[in-house]
């Protein structure tokens, strides 16, 4: 997908007279889907939490009961709140850039862990007690949001 990201105004000569013209960059379509999907998810999660609260007339806080899903749910939003925007962040500038193949592949891992981190927080019966989904959707986001950042660093 092409993207517009200003206009410049140069003559051959490079100064800032002369003849308008469009500046584009292509814009990686696994990027916008990962952003997508983020987006998907933590509004997905903010209005389930909405909704649950409305139904169970909480207004305010959460449960402290780990076996709770208002708690669960909380939990779930508010980490990826934590996560998302700055994920989206280094997806949609390394996007921009022509990204390395193996950079694109980190992209989408970097999302399907968030989503099977959600999944390892509101499934099981409690959060009290560990589980693989929440290991794996965390240590996923850690490494492979690490490699994003060697990415940005490296210009890859």
């Amino acid at each position: 997908m092409t993207i517009a990201t200003g206009w410049t105004c140069t003559d051959a000569y490079g100064t800032l007279v002369g003849r308008l013209h469009r500046v584009t960059h292509t814009m990686n379509t696994v990027a916008l889907a990962s952003v997508a999907a983020l987006g998907l998810l933590l509004f997905g999660l903010g209005l389930a939490v909405s909704l649950l609260r409305f139904r169970k007339e909480t207004l305010f806080g959460q449960p402290d009961d780990p076996n709770s899903l208002l708690c669960k749910l909380v939990r779930a939003h508010g980490n990826t709140a934590e996560y998302a925007g700055l994920i989206a962040v280094l997806v949609l500038y390394l996007g921009s850039r022509s990204p390395a193949p193996w950079v694109v592949w980190v992209m989408g891992a970097i999302t399907a862990c968030r989503y099977v981190l959600v999944a390892g927080l509101v499934f099981p019966a409690s959060l009290a007690r560990p589980n693989v989904l929440r290991f794996v959707g965390a240590l996923g986001t850690y490494a492979c949001g690490a490699a994003l950042c060697a990415a940005l660093i490296s210009g890859a």
